[in-house]
């Protein structure tokens, strides 16, 4: 069994909320926008990749399929042993990582664990990817987190010969698999370049979205307004079962009528089935909510109906803690004494 430490690594995203620290504004704008399945594959020669976890193992099994060779390191031996199974090469640490290739994947739970990988944990822990004493790497950061953590990553890693530029991801981990996520990529135009083919495999729509620091401003943005989509679901359609309205004739709206969306088209059926299983833990999602507020406040903005939703997350987590958004639903439903689930439901 994992221990509670050991575990973060087991999911792309972590259960810990970064702290808020202080923010600067992000300078520039959306440049381009690739859908990388429109285009023709192009070549990759080696690449490395860290963290394996549910996101980042079908994003490295993509990589296995399009490189000529793919090295990997994650903590635990099960997980490498689904990437070296398909043709990966296990590596010790991520300072051996750095020492095979020069553009290295990072796929882990939270800022702290991305340091550890990029700068080391110290002690007798796996060496860092700066420790490989090589200049000239480039860091993908894959990893959701507080921006101005992404930032003050990216400037510690210059300082260091490193490029480190932030391109967090946003879909389940079935379009990790299938290779199309979409990936928000902070950095430079000519890092961006360079990177889509490494990032291709991975998804099929990857955003130029501004400098470093600026596609986790952009994953927050996302993951917000789907938030509010989610509160809004989760809010409404016990009200409606309690007031006398048929579970499947709302289930038929949600699916049919203008408030159709991802949201109704994932989470409804899930929560109709009692399935509260396998998505992102509320917890993990909360980076993002940490993300808009940070920028809120850079240019004085109010939202309300941002500040409103982050109200029934923060009530959700006291009691939840590490449930994943479809048990949202479930604070609604003790409120009324009502259940929006289909006959038979688990």
């Amino acid at each position: 069994m994992r221990s509670p430490t050991s575990a973060i690594w087991a999911l792309s995203n972590s259960p810990w909320i970064g702290d808020k620290g202080g923010s600067r504004p992000i300078e520039g704008r959306s440049k381009e926008r690739i859908h990388s399945k429109e285009h023709p594959p192009m070549t990759i020669s080696s690449v490395g990749f860290i963290g394996l976890g549910t996101m980042g193992r079908g994003m490295a099994l993509n990589l296995v399929k399009a490189a000529e060779t793919v090295y990997v390191y994650d903590p635990f031996p099960e997980a490498v042993k689904t990437l070296t199974d398909a043709g990966a090469v296990a590596c010790a640490s991520p300072a051996e990582v750095a020492e095979k290739v020069s553009t290295i994947v990072v796929c882990v739970p939270d800022a702290p664990q991305v340091r550890d990988v990029v700068f080391g944990p110290g002690g007798n822990g796996p060496k860092g990817i700066a420790e490989a004493g090589k200049s000239g790497i480039t860091v993908l950061d894959a990893t959701t987190m507080v921006r101005d953590k992404a930032m003050a990553i990216h400037d510690e890693a210059a300082e260091k010969g490193i490029g480190y530029w932030d391109c967090p991801i946003s879909g389940l981990p079935k379009r990790a698999a299938d290779g199309t996520l979409t990936i928000m990529f902070g950095g430079t135009k000519e890092a961006y370049d360079a990177a889509l083919p490494i990032l291709a495999p991975c998804g099929s729509d990857i955003i130029c979205c501004g400098p470093a620091g600026a596609g986790q401003a952009m994953k927050g943005l996302n993951n917000v307004i789907y938030n509010i989509n989610i509160i809004g679901f989760c809010e409404l359609l016990p009200m409606a079962l309690k007031w006398g309205m048929d579970v499947e004739a709302l289930e038929n709206l949600v699916l049919s009528g203008s408030s159709r969306s991802f949201a109704s088209e994932h989470f409804v059926p899930k929560i109709l089935r009692g399935d509260f299983t396998g998505d992102f833990p509320m917890q993990a999602a909360y980076k993002d909510i940490l993300n808009v507020r940070q920028m809120a406040e850079d240019v004085g903005a109010e939202t309300p109906v941002a500040d409103a939703m982050a109200k029934v997350y923060e009530k959700c987590l006291e009691t939840a803690g590490q449930g994943p958004k479809s048990t949202l639903i479930k604070l609604y439903e003790d409120a009324l004494g009502v259940q929006f689930r289909k006959p038979g439901a688990a």
